[in-house]
C-alpha cells in the first residue's frame, strides 16, 4: 500500500510517501488510515480538514482499503 502525501500533509511527515511492506499491518479503511497517522505524527491529527483519494477516487472515512490500493492524502489549500 502507497500513501502519497501532499502539502502540510507532506510537511508533518517529512517525507511525500508512505510505504507499507508486505509484512506490517494495513489499515482496513480511510478513517483507520487515518488515525495510523496521527498517532505516528501528532500533528497530522490536528489539520481540520483533508482529502483523501483511494485509487484516484475521492473516499469517506468508511471507505475499505486493501493492500494494493494507492492512497493520496490532499490537505486543504490556500492561496492568494
Amino acid at each position: 500500500m502507497e500513501v502519497l502525501l501532499f502539502g502540510i500533509a507532506k510537511d508533518i511527515v517529512g517525507e511525500s510517501l508512505i510505504q507499507f511492506s508486505e509484512s506490517e499491518k494495513v489499515p482496513t479503511s480511510v478513517s483507520e488510515l487515518k488515525q495510523m497517522i496521527s498517532e505516528t505524527y501528532p500533528e497530522f491529527g490536528k489539520l481540520s480538514s483533508l482529502a483523501v483519494a483511494v485509487n484516484s477516487e475521492y473516499a469517506r472515512d468508511d471507505v475499505p482499503l486493501d493492500r494494493n490500493d494507492e492512497i493520496a492524502i490532499i490537505p486543504p489549500v490556500s492561496g492568494g
